[in-house]
């Protein structure tokens, strides 16, 4: 288990670091008026340089990736509830998303801004979790019907 969970931790980093790279593209899109924006101003400016926050948010981008694929080895927890399992994924990926949303400049540096992120973050978790469970219970029905099938 500690193999798996180090072997994903490891293969997750580059994930985080291309998911958070696209984001930024589609935020640049989005809100850029031409303009690529690699990261916030405030953190460009805490950090010294643009370069240097560039840099500083694909590590912690990878650090995200690492957390969410590192964690993923609780969803085959075999004896644990899907209650117990969704706790613990949601527990473990927000301790480490809220900090990071934080010192990168995700969020407005405030009681209400963080509390605004966790918010915007447990409601997205909710909805690619219902998604999931939705996806997997047709799966499985599908899967149960043939062997069903096969049975008779």
């Amino acid at each position: 288990m500690k193999r798996k969970v180090i072997l994903r931790g490891l293969l997750g980093f580059p994930q985080g670091v291309a998911l958070g790279y696209t984001i930024t593209i589609l935020l640049s899109l989005g809100w850029g008026n031409g303009e690529y924006l690699a990261c916030t101003s405030d953190l460009a400016n805490r950090m010294g340089s643009e370069t240097g926050a560039v840099l500083f948010q694909a590590i912690l981008s990878g650090l995200i990736g690492s957390a969410f694929a590192a964690s993923s080895v609780i969803w085959e927890m075999k004896d644990w509830s899907i209650i117990k399992q969704t706790g613990a994924y949601f527990l473990i990926t927000a301790s480490i998303m809220l900090p990071v949303a934080y010192f990168a400049g995700w969020m407005e540096r405030s009681i209400m801004g963080f509390l605004c992120y966790l918010g915007v973050f447990a409601i997205i978790f909710l909805v690619v979790w219902f998604i999931q469970y939705v996806f997997w219970k047709k799966k499985i029905r599908q899967m149960n019907s043939k062997i069903i099938a096969k049975k008779v």
